[in-house]
């Protein structure tokens, strides 16, 4: 089953607490300190459209990419309520097509975490740098090792609302750095009774050195890597870093799908 097919329906609901409005202010801390000024942003791995509408209400034009049918679905819903103009796109980020360039590119909650081998991290990091305008900004974040470590572990969670419950059990490989989380949902149907469903999901911890290699090799050139939410270098215990990164080789571009968004 692929990840966040059965979570999908319940995801606002535990993560309701998540303070989105935080991570918007911190993407405006990061586009000040870089004279960044975006019109257009795509979010890969956007999920339920959290942040994508934030920034749409902001007046942004945004693009929200994801590989689950049911989040986007969940996502699509709560635009239309709304009245939100954004642009869903139902694609596997490590392939992800658009029709011109844009003029930042995020990817937040750990979504690169998810891209497990390196040759396909480097992929997305490359696909980034060809669809980003000249000077465009790269923005992304990521567990860390010390968290799967240490913090996850070989732990077991578990939380309860009214409608749901889920129990999420943890395991980390120290060698192969994968982290593996098995999660057994329970939710409640409309007769009252309660339906359990299974996802598996695997996230890759990435040391530093080997995301600036990364991006090196994708000719996107790193503007800094901090601990998340600051301006402060990363440390032995950071949990989340954010990464910026800036886009350096185009000279001239014709941005046909701006003009579309605007139209």
């Amino acid at each position: 089953m692929e990840a966040y097919e059965s979570f999908a329906a319940v995801y606002d609901t535990f993560m309701e607490e998540t303070d989105y409005a935080m991570w918007v202010k911190y993407l405006h801390k990061i586009w000040e300190k870089e004279n960044c000024e975006p019109k257009l942003i795509a979010d890969l791995g956007c999920g339920t459209g959290n942040v994508t509408q934030i920034l749409a209400r902001e007046g942004y034009g945004v693009i929200g990419i994801d590989f689950s049918e049911d989040m986007l679905a969940e996502a699509k819903k709560k635009a239309e309520t709304e009245g939100l103009d954004i642009l869903y796109l139902l694609q596997d980020m490590r392939e992800f097509e658009l029709y011109g360039t844009v003029n930042c590119i995020i990817s937040l909650y750990d979504s690169l975490n998810y891209i497990t081998e390196e040759e396909e991290l480097l992929e997305v990091f490359r696909l980034v740098n060809n669809y980003l305008h000249p000077k465009g900004l790269f923005i992304f974040d990521m567990n860390t090792e010390y968290k799967f470590k240490n913090i996850l572990a070989q732990n077991s969670f578990g939380e309860t609302r009214e409608n749901a419950a889920y129990i999420w059990e943890n395991y980390y490989d120290e060698e192969q750095k994968i982290n593996e989380f098995y999660m057994n949902f329970f939710i409640k149907q409309s007769d009252g009774k309660y339906e359990r469903k299974e996802e598996y999901h695997y996230e890759k911890a990435y040391d530093i050195e080997t995301i600036k290699r990364l991006l090196e090799q994708s000719g996107l050139q790193l503007c800094g890597i901090y601990d998340a939410y600051t301006f402060d270098l990363p440390n032995e215990k950071s949990e989340r870093i954010y990464v910026v990164a800036r886009e350096v080789q185009k000279t001239e571009c014709c941005d046909v799908l701006q003009e579309e968004m605007e139209k």
